[in-house]
């Protein structure tokens, strides 16, 4: 028996308790994808049985997240393995659990464009487009009209929310918009609510996500409000390619490309209001 069919007996992949989660957040922050500083916490709690370690002889050697909204729709994220284990079929491994978990709900992932090709053949995910990374540079002025995201009835935001995300997502939302270290506006007109953002903090700099709005006025107000919060700190926009208008606002306001992710699905495109998503919440939830 080969070396590597020994160490693949030797590996165990299990369910993460939270504590663990940091493992899967620093493995996150070596990838280079800068999580949040709270988003351990936060991500486990969307759904604490959607968390896996791989490990090998008892060590560390992988992670993944396959975090079920409802029992219509999934997302898959921070996977990671440490350089020292890949090409020993781990990653495969964590795949093939987190799939096992997500059963058959469309399950959806932001895949880094090196890996669009496998995905596609190995797990048969079909590309829908392209997510860029924007970085720039805080400060400006705010802009009048906004409130502040707790003025906002929960069960508006949370009805809206679900215009721009493939299932509700309740109890992930409540403590996202209330995170410390981030601020976060919304937009309202006679009483119905046109928009909101977040920024939170990461380990480099802030993260706006996510951005919905009605209208680029409207977007691009709480954009403008958001990066205001932030005076002379870098900050990061991840916009899906296929808004324009989102797509304007980052060039307007000088932001550089840093990197772009492929937006793919197990089955069909969900059916939301994509014009109207002008920052992505996360690539690890979506």
């Amino acid at each position: 028996m080969g070396k590597s069919s020994e160490e693949i007996k030797n590996l165990e992949i299990r369910r993460m308790n939270r504590e663990e989660t940091e493992f899967a957040i620093e493995m996150a922050a070596a990838e280079g994808w800068n999580p949040g500083i709270h988003d351990g916490e936060l991500f486990y709690e969307t759904d604490p049985e959607g968390f896996f370690i791989a490990e090998l002889g008892g060590k560390p050697a992988g992670c993944a997240s396959a975090v079920a909204y409802d029992d219509e729709f999934g997302f898959l994220g921070l996977y990671a393995v440490k350089p020292e284990f890949r090409k020993k079929e781990i990653g495969m491994k964590l795949t093939e659990k987190c799939l096992e978990h997500l059963g058959d709900r469309n399950i959806g992932l932001d895949g880094v464009v090196e890996n669009e090709k496998k995905y596609q053949k190995v797990m048969k995910f079909k590309s829908s487009y392209s997510n860029l990374r924007f970085e720039g540079r805080g400060g400006g002025k705010t802009s009048d009209g906004l409130v502040d995201i707790s003025e906002i009835p929960f069960e508006k935001l949370l009805e809206y929310d679900r215009r721009m995300f493939p299932a509700p997502r309740q109890g992930f939302l409540k403590k996202w918009i209330k995170q410390p270290d981030s601020y976060a506006f919304a937009a309202q007109e006679d009483g119905d609510l046109k928009g909101y953002g977040v920024i939170r903090k990461c380990r480099q700099g802030y993260k706006i996500g996510p951005l919905f709005a009605d209208e680029q006025c409207t977007a691009e107000k709480i954009f403008r409000a958001l990066r205001a919060s932030v005076p002379e700190e870098t900050f990061y926009f991840d916009v899906p390619e296929p808004n324009k208008k989102a797509m304007e606002i980052a060039k307007k306001y000088h932001m550089n490309v840093m990197f772009r992710t492929i937006r793919m699905y197990s089955r069909e495109e969900p059916v939301i209001e994509l014009d109207k998503v002008y920052g992505v919440t996360s690539f690890e939830l979506g």
